[in-house]
């Protein structure tokens, strides 16, 4: 009897051990689920922290990107007509137009180079700026295209990229304006006792070719006949005029009242009809 209370109590102690082995068993289980649920919400935390990092990044460089284009489109439409701009970005080309009917404009500072030996080269690129960027205002309220400068000289047309038919109408009025300012200007520095600078211009109309020239530092321009004769009425004309040639003025003449100044030669042109406007008619 001994030996079997012995036993009961042996099977007793075993049974206890085993419930508290496995309560034991339980609360590691479970503390190994919470620290797994735990590590897991961690890695999600970093997760996340990641891809919203990732997230600003990609977001940052693709804000970067776009801006960057955007200034290289700006950049582009400044020295490109939008057209052209258009077409070279699509084809990375821009072909070659011939416009049948383009009416050409250069201006020329009288004595430019005797005024600017006088002069500081920072108030002498002061002063071209000023009035070639008030030149800019003029042809841009008049819908023409500004081509180039070359030293003193401003070149614009009207009719292209884009044709219509007022362009010479346009751009008389355009170098009418010229004028006015720069007359304007010379009575605001003669009473300051100072001495402004005359301005010629010269008007042609007729056949143009335009295109981009060159892979780099594109710049559109025009060529042909039109364009030197265009030149020729500049450097024919006469300071605070505004001087055109027969074929503009046969296009104009209903518009605009001008004076006949005869056959005029032209330098490897030959003689030319050339007439100074004089005002709008009424």
């Amino acid at each position: 009897s001994v030996t079997n209370l012995s036993s009961v109590q042996e099977i007793a102690n075993m049974r206890t051990e085993f419930e508290v082995a496995q309560k034991q068993t339980e609360i590691d289980l479970k503390q190994s689920e919470v620290e797994l649920l735990n590590q897991q919400k961690s890695n999600l935390r970093i997760l996340a922290f990641r891809m919203i990092t990732l997230l600003g990044l990609t977001g940052f460089y693709f804000r970067n990107i776009r801006q960057a284009k955007r200034r290289s489109d700006d950049l582009l439409l400044n020295i490109l007509p939008t057209k052209t701009a258009e077409e070279l970005k699509e084809y990375g080309k821009v072909k070659a137009k011939k416009f049948e009917s383009v009416t050409v404009m250069f201006t020329d500072f009288q004595a430019f180079t005797k005024y600017s030996q006088n002069l500081s080269p920072e108030i002498l690129v002061q002063s071209v700026d000023y009035f070639f960027s008030k030149f800019d205002d003029i042809i841009d309220a008049h819908k023409l295209e500004k081509i180039k400068t070359i030293g003193d000289a401003y070149m614009c047309a009207g009719g292209i990229p884009l044709p219509h038919k007022t362009h010479p109408l346009d751009i008389v009025k355009a170098g009418l304006a010229m004028q006015d300012f720069i007359n304007k200007r010379k009575e605001e520095l003669a009473s300051k006792g100072e001495v402004g600078w005359d301005l010629r211009v010269g008007i042609h109309t007729g056949p143009i070719v335009a295109g981009v020239g060159g892979k780099w530092k594109y710049a559109y321009d025009i060529w042909g006949n039109t364009v030197n004769i265009a030149s020729r009425m500049e450097s024919n004309g006469e300071p605070g005029r505004v001087n055109i040639s027969d074929a503009t003025y046969n296009i104009v003449k209903e518009q605009y009242k001008c004076h006949h100044r005869g056959k005029i030669y032209a330098k490897n042109v030959g003689d030319i009809d050339m007439y100074f406007v004089e005002e709008e008619i009424p």
